[in-house]
């Protein structure tokens, strides 16, 4: 059988770093981008070197993708992030991983963002007992993520659980039993950030 990578694989390849779609596959050898980690296509072709404008459009595509969200929600995120206060890239970036499909995804409740995504929508967690279908939901510090009590949805997250080979990170929590949960000890910061991205560059094109 031939390799077959997909969209989702060529995006990776394409901004030349790990977006990490794929869930826990993107952990293991057989991710396409450790791979393959040059941009799609048979012949490689020498590329012009990128304009600024293109510099910038390229940071703001790969969070979009990374997140998975549309360019009007974006849009809604970097205008609550510029009328708050501090920085306003950071402020971005933290509203970005405060979404409650990231945080089911950070947590290891899921194995990506989209799969958790799904979860969420399928109303496989609850948020401070109460059930939720709003992936786009900004989870507060100090809310408790539950996996919802019924057979389906324990096994979704029993096996992601198992499946997982990353870290929860330090702004998360999360217990481990027969009804798995998780908390916000904190809201997150720029540090927390997975993905290695300059928000600056991304404020600098949104404000034009």
């Amino acid at each position: 059988m031939g390799r077959i990578t997909g969209p989702v694989c060529r995006l990776c390849r394409r901004d030349g770093l790990k977006l990490f779609l794929k869930g826990n596959r993107c952990d293991t050898p057989k991710c396409a981008f450790e791979r393959r980690p040059t941009p799609p296509g048979m012949v490689q072709k020498r590329r012009s070197k990128p304009t600024e404008y293109g510099l910038h459009l390229r940071e703001k595509q790969k969070v979009k993708h990374y997140y998975g969200v549309l360019e009007r929600q974006f849009r809604t995120y970097f205008s609550r992030a510029e009328r708050g206060k501090g920085n306003t890239g950071e402020t971005l970036m933290s509203l970005l991983e405060r979404r409650l499909d990231n945080i089911v995804h950070r947590i290891g409740f899921a194995p990506s963002r989209s799969a958790a995504r799904q979860m969420v929508m399928h109303g496989h967690i609850t948020v401070n007992g109460r059930r939720l279908d709003v992936p786009s939901y900004l989870v507060k510090a100090g809310d408790l993520l539950r996996v919802k009590n019924r057979l389906k949805s324990l096994q979704l997250v029993h096996a992601a659980l198992a499946d997982s080979r990353r870290d929860v990170p330090d702004f998360l929590s999360r217990a481990d039993g027969p009804i798995p949960e998780g908390r916000i000890d904190r809201l997150p910061s720029a540090d927390d950030v997975s993905i290695p991205v300059q928000a600056n560059l991304i404020i600098e094109l949104c404000s034009k």
